[in-house]
Formats: C-alpha cells, sequence, structure tokens
C-alpha cells in the first residue's frame, strides 16, 4: 500500500493541501476496505513479514497452544505479581545491602515494586520425551508489561531516583524437570535455560527523563544485558533450583520408632499460683507430620504420662527426634519450659532404650543458660527396622490423623485448629495483627505480631468434644491492637471468617487459605482436625 507522496511533504499551496486530503481519504478507506488474501497467494517478502505477528504454534507443529495457561495466569496475574515481586525484594535487599558499603552508598530502596497488570503470554510449548525420568518444556514468552519499579538512592547527603518502565521481553525459555520422584511435587529440580540470546526492552527515567533516549545508550544497555544473560543462562548453562533433596525424595521407610513419654520430674513453676500446667510435643525431623502431643497434666511439677506415639523412619542415620515440654495456657502462648533430642542413631534395633535426658533452653552445646536447671524428662525408645523392605500395612502414613488421647469421651473426639498464617492484611490506624477464635462460647487468642501485613503465628488451639461437632462453627477475627497510648484507635479489626466445621468431621482434616470478610484483600489459612480414638 503506498500513500500520496505529497503526505511527506509539508503543504505550501491549495493544490498541495488538497491532493494531502485526497491521500488522506485514500487511506481512509483502504482500512475500512482492506484486501484480504489467502497465505498462500502472499509473496514472500510479504511472508517474512507476517512471520513475527504469527502464533508459534501455528509456524512450528511440535508446539501446543497454550490459551488454558495464559487465561490461568491473567486471572492469577494479580496474587503472582505480588509474590513474584515479594520474592524479588526479598533476594535484593541482602544482595544491596552487601554492595552499597563498597561504593559508599549510604541507603538503596524500593519506592514502588509492581510489574503492572499486563501478564505474559505464551506463544507454544513443546515437550520433550526422553527416556529419562525428567520432564523437558520449551515455551515461546512474549511480554509487554507496564512496570513501575521505583528506586531511591541516598549519597553524600543527595537522593536519586530511578524509575523503570515499559518492559518488553521476548524470550525462548527450556524448564526441565528432574528427577522425577514419588513424592509432591514429584520433582526434586527445576532447571531453566534461554535457548536462544533474549530480546530485553525497557526505559529507565532519571530525574525525569528518559535516559534510553540518550544516543548510545540503548544499543550499549541492550548488549550488555544479551551478552551477562546469555554468559548464565543461555543453553547448555542452567539456572537450578532445588525443590527437594531427591536422595531423601525417593527414600523409602525402613522402620518404624516407638516412643514412650513415661514422666518428668522436678519442673519448674510458671504459673502465678506455683503451679504449672505441663505437655510434651514430639517431632522427627524430616518428617512432614505434625507434630505430636501428650494430654496436659494440671498443676503437677512431676506429671506422670505413659503415654506412647509411633514415627515412621526413613534415614535412621540422619533422623532426630525433638521433644519440647510446654506450660499450657487457657489464653496466649503456650510457654516453653525445655527441650532436648535423641538422635536415632544413638538407639541400639530392637532394643528398648529407657533415657532420663536434662531440660534445655536451647540445642546450642556451648550456651551457658543450659546450665540451669530446668527438670528432667524421662523417655522410653525402641526402633525397629523392617525386615526384607516390607512395610508393614498398619504402618502410620505420613498424612494419616493421629487418634485422639487417652480419656476422649466416647463417641466423640479432639478438635484441633492450628492457625497458620495471613496475608495482606491492612490497618487503617495499624496493623499489629492477632487472631481471636471463638467456638462454643469459648475463647482463644494468638500472640500480636507487631507491625507485620504478613504474620505467622503457627499456634495450635484443642478442644475435647462429647460428640462430632458437625453442626458447630468456629469464628476467627484478625484484630490490630496499637502498641502505644492509642487512646482513640486502640483496636480495629482487620477482618473474620466463619468457618463451618461439617467439613472437617467428614474428611477428618482440611487445610485451606480463606478469604477474610471486611477486609480488602486479606487472606488466613487455616488446618484443623477431627481426631477420634478409633
Amino acid at each position: 500500500m503506498k500513500l500520496n507522496p505529497e503526505l511527506s511533504r509539508k503543504p505550501t499551496s491549495n493544490n498541495a493541501r488538497k491532493n494531502c486530503f485526497r491521500a488522506i481519504d485514500e487511506f481512509i478507506l483502504i482500512v475500512q476496505d482492506p484486501e484480504i488474501r489467502p497465505l498462500v497467494e502472499q509473496d514472500s517478502k510479504s511472508l517474512q513479514q507476517l512471520l513475527p505477528e504469527i502464533p508459534f504454534w501455528i509456524k512450528n507443529p511440535d508446539y501446543d497452544r497454550l490459551d488454558w495457561m495464559n487465561k490461568f495466569i491473567e486471572y492469577m496475574w494479580p496474587y503472582l505479581d505480588k509474590a513474584i515481586c515479594k520474592m524479588a525484594k526479598k533476594i535484593a535487599e541482602p544482595i544491596i545491602a552487601e554492595q552499597i558499603p563498597k561504593y559508599k552508598i549510604d541507603s538503596v530502596d524500593f519506592q514502588a515494586l509492581t510489574l503492572g497488570c499486563l501478564p505474559p503470554t505464551f506463544q507454544g510449548m513443546k515437550v520433550y520425551n526422553t527416556e529419562e525420568k525428567e520432564l523437558i518444556m520449551e515455551l515461546s514468552l512474549k511480554w509487554a508489561a507496564n512496570p513501575n519499579i521505583l528506586v531511591a538512592a541516598k549519597a553524600f547527603g543527595l537522593k536519586a531516583t530511578v524509575q523503570v518502565v515499559d518492559l518488553q521481553v521476548f524470550a525462548s525459555p527450556r524448564i526441565t524437570l528432574k528427577p522425577l520422584v514419588p513424592s509432591f511435587p514429584c520433582f526434586a529440580n527445576i532447571y531453566v535455560s534461554l535457548m536462544e540470546k533474549p530480546h530485553v526492552d525497557f526505559g529507565v527515567k532519571l530525574l525525569g527523563a528518559d535516559a534510553m533516549s540518550i544516543p548510545g545508550v540503548y544499543r550499549i544497555v541492550q548488549e550488555l544485558i544479551k551478552t551477562q544473560v546469555a554468559n548464565m543462562y543461555l543453553w547448555p548453562k542452567r539456572l537450578e533450583v532445588q525443590i527437594m533433596d531427591p536422595a531423601k525424595a525417593m527414600k523409602k521407610p525402613v522402620g518404624i520408632l516407638n516412643v514412650k513419654v513415661v514422666r518428668a520430674i522436678k519442673l519448674k513453676k510458671k504459673d502465678l499460683l506455683g503451679a504449672s500446667d505441663p505437655y510434651v510435643k514430639l517431632k522427627l525431623t524430616d518428617d512432614k507430620l505434625p507434630s505430636k502431643k501428650t494430654t496436659v497434666k494440671h498443676k503437677n511439677l512431676n506429671p506422670e504420662w505413659n503415654e506412647e506415639f509411633t514415627f515412621v523412619i526413613k534415614d535412621p542415620e540422619t533422623q532426630v527426634l525433638e521433644f519440647t515440654v510446654y506450660d499450657w495456657e487457657q489464653v496466649g502462648s503456650h510457654d516453653k519450659m525445655g527441650l532436648n533430642q535423641i538422635p536415632l542413631k544413638d538407639l541400639t534395633p530392637e532394643e528398648p532404650k529407657i533415657m532420663t535426658l536434662d531440660l534445655l533452653k536451647n540445642l546450642k552445646p556451648d550456651d551457658i543458660q543450659n546450665e540451669k536447671s530446668r527438670g528432667q524428662i524421662v523417655i522410653e525408645a525402641n526402633y525397629k527396622p523392617f525386615k526384607d523392605n516390607e512395610v508393614p500395612s498398619n504402618v502410620e502414613d505420613s498424612d494419616a490423623i493421629q487418634k485422639a488421647p487417652e480419656g476422649t469421651p466416647e463417641g466423640g473426639g479432639l478438635l484441633v485448629i492450628t492457625i497458620h498464617e495471613a496475608q495482606d492484611l491492612e490497618g487503617k490506624y495499624h496493623t499489629n495483627p492477632s487472631v481471636r477464635l471463638l467456638f462454643r462460647g469459648e475463647e482463644r487468642k494468638t500472640k500480636v505480631v507487631k507491625k507485620n501485613r504478613d504474620p505467622r503465628w503457627d499456634e495450635e488451639f484443642q478442644f475435647t468434644l462429647a460428640e462430632p461437632p458437625t453442626n458447630d462453627r468456629v469464628h476467627m477475627e484478625v484484630v490490630s491492637h496499637s502498641r502505644g497510648m492509642g487512646l482513640l484507635h486502640p483496636k480495629e479489626t482487620l477482618g473474620y471468617v466463619d468457618i463451618y466445621l461439617s467439613d472437617v468431621v467428614s474428611n477428618k482434616r482440611i487445610n485451606e487459605r480463606y478469604h477474610l470478610i471486611d477486609s480488602k484483600n486479606g487472606r488466613i489459612q487455616i488446618e484443623m482436625q477431627w481426631r477420634t480414638a478409633s
């Protein structure tokens, strides 16, 4: 399509102006009524011009369409944006803090960090079939983003602000998941390589002006990025991200450990009335199960439990049994009274061993605080290896639900509620969150986390019930408390959620993330278990 040559010159007469307007009219008519021809009728030059715009799955039949993935990323992008930026900031800040003293810079801070509202799109994906335990994928990525990355640097009393905008990335990454293992997420490592040098384009605003518009700077930056990225990640070089230890992921159970918590001796007073309410938590390292717990012995400094627990062992040479004694509190967090551990390699197979161990402040061998007496605990342990590599059918699975302790009412059970964490909390006046739990008129509270929009509590609450709570619900309210005088706004609600317990009773365990009501973006992760004696 050719336009009137008069369009390229400034009109200098009435005839020239008429020719210019006539050419514009011709152009409008061409756009309104375009000429459409099949690709087979196009000449080679026209095809070359169209080639970059044709989706990769059309140009190469080995590549599959990824419309479903693009739609998924489009819906998930607001959350992926926050997660990616949070991870990038977490990685970058320690590196910046380490480097800035070398250049005599006072500070470098992210004033804004968002990737914008435009997600990347994948033009196609090819999957390779190999004889190895691996999955290889090659993708065609195009991303024209509108990020807002604002970095402020202070040095010698001056402040400079740099803004990165208008990001454009074209790349062909190869993603390899290997080795494939029989433990979720079913692969141990992620390897990422680039099959060709990527195209990266962006704008850099310094003092309000685009630094990339300076003659020669754009080409230098482009070549520098391509060279540095190629040196690091151009195939066969690759970025490796370890998800799990493949050796441990492939290991199968080799035995069981029977543990009996017998008693504790001369525990220290924690309550104001001169007593304590002790219980014991037991945890096996490299085990995905939550900690196992004894019952609470109220107002007793020499409690006797005689309670037995079973653990599945995968590596007796490295695994350790950890146990901690807590003082139970009806409201607030439970106080730690002492801890210790038993390496499994110290146990002789098939020989029960009774041990009386001192309770320590921590597991640091040279800490003088461990010299203070905190009482003792008596543990009986017996490691039984499997014979002929056969796992008995009655061995507890790693995802199995623990049984309710002795003394649980017949027909009833133990409701265990674990409040893990929350994200994107936002208070109008302050954000010092804690969780208030209401169940059957009883109130429990977590600890307060100061000045944190993404707090983590990992606190557990237990309710012994005479019947299953099929028709009950739990009310969870996230509350922020003022840390100062706070006379005007001492407390405010950051959101709440009501959880019905019928699913917990039928499924035995649920672990979900809930959106908080009356909160803009707040979410809370709650795990609940219904344990019975059967």
